[in-house]
Formats: structure tokens, sequence, C-alpha cells
């Protein structure tokens, strides 16, 4: 049986999100000089790890506070919090327009596409600009642009078990999490857990969702799923492309 395929209820480069702008636009979110921390995110050094431990292992967890910093990696929080607590984060879907389908058995978390609108939207922005072009000069891998999205899993939310893109699609081919989640303990749940390529009964890895923890995967090949948070888990996924051009989608 075919993994479903995860895809936007709305693709962001194509409908905004306009609620979701509102709510960040003009928000408590503190204000906070990103620019410092912003220089020399991205080593050569740091680039040749990630296309190493793709090419290797099909995925890689790493810790990017470092890189990212502290003020930026609240400042997002806070964003995630205000869409959340404004009710501006969307159901999650799967499938594509007409077909889609948002089924509470296979996920139950709240996403808010990210437009670049912000001050920490675009800091981010330029790094994962700088991760799309670092994979394309060492895996050829033809990534033309990234999608990036805010998702909240409240107590009990989950997302079993998926891949994010069909095999031979050529649309995902890199997938990304990034987590915002200070003092994250296992018992918390809302781990993810990731498994064989080749075998996706054996898990092969389990990455919490700690604060500046970083997941990195190939999209159309390493199953993975979210288990259940006991608590409030925010998150932020990111896929890069090989399509140039967004199709419309309906939903």
């Amino acid at each position: 049986m075919e993994t479903p395929v995860i895809i936007p209820i709305h693709d962001p480069l194509i409908t905004p999100l306009h609620s979701a702008q509102d709510a960040v636009a003009g928000s408590d979110v503190q204000s906070m000089d990103l620019t410092p921390e912003q220089q020399e995110l991205v080593s050569e050094d740091w680039l040749d790890e990630l296309a190493s431990g793709l090419s290797e292992h099909g995925w890689m967890s790493l810790d990017v506070r470092s890189r990212l910093g502290a003020n930026l990696l609240a400042a997002l929080k806070q964003e995630v919090q205000i869409l959340d607590r404004t009710d501006a984060m969307k159901k999650a879907g799967i499938g594509r327009g007409s077909d889609l389908v948002r089924d509470r058995s296979v996920r139950r978390d709240k996403i808010a596409w990210l437009q670049g609108i912000t001050a920490p939207q675009a800091a981010l922005f330029g790094f994962f600009e700088s991760i799309r072009q670092g994979l394309n000069q060492r895996l050829f891998l033809g990534l033309k642009r990234f999608e990036t999205h805010y998702a909240t899993y409240h107590s009990g939310d989950f997302y079993k078990q998926h891949l994010d893109s069909f095999k031979g699609r050529a649309s995902r081919v890199v997938s990304l999490v990034l987590y915002l989640n200070e003092d994250w303990q296992a018992a918390d749940g809302g781990a993810l857990q990731v498994f064989n390529r080749d075998n996706d009964q054996e898990v092969c890895g389990t990455v919490l969702p700690e604060a500046g923890r970083m997941a990195l995967f190939m999209s159309e090949e390493i199953p993975h799923e979210v288990l259940p948070a006991n608590r409030t888990r925010y998150s932020l996924a990111c896929w890069f492309r090989q399509d140039e051009v967004p199709l419309p989608l309906q939903g």
C-alpha cells in the first residue's frame, strides 16, 4: 500500500494565508536584534557534513542552536505561539486538490505557512537558502526552491508513519524539521521516530523536539512519524523541491 504524500493545503507561494500574516504582523513578538547572529551561519565544512550524512545514511540530526542563535529561535517560537493562540493555524491535510483529506486518524497537527514577511522568517529563509545552494553544489540534487510551515501539536496529537513524497515524483526531495521547545524531556513525548529506509519496521533513530535540534532527511526514502505529544509541541518543517513553479492547490 502506498504511503500518502503530504502536501500543503494551500501553496505558500500562490495563496498567502492572510490571517496568519495578520496574526504576527504588529503582534507582541519582542523586538530582537537578529543581524549579528546571522553572520557565518553556514560554513563550507558544515555543508560538507550535511551532504555526507544525507548521502551515507539518508538522514541526520544536528544541534543548530549555536548557528541560529537564541534570539532567532525565541522569536520563531513567539510567532508560532501567537499563531496558535489566535487560531490562525489550520488543520493539516493529506492529498492534493480535490483529494485533500483531513484524517485525524493519521495526523492531528495544525500548520501555518511562512511567507518570509517578518524579520525572524527572513533570517531563517536566508539560512535555508544557504543549505539549498550547498546541497546542490555537493549532491547535484537540482533543488530549485523550498517551502516551510510552522506546526503545533497539542497534548495527544501525533502523525503516523509516512513518507513526505512518492518515489520518482521529483517534487519534495529533502525534508528539514527545526524544533522550538525549551526543556523538552523524553517523558513529554512528541519525538520524531525515524525508520530504516530499507525496512520501515526498523527504528533507526529517535529525535527529541528540543529547541535548536534539526533533523534532515531524504523525502522519498525515509519513513518517519511523530509520536503522541504529552504537552504542546512547536516545530517548523521545510521541504527543498525540484519543481520550479508551485502548482495551484484546491482545498
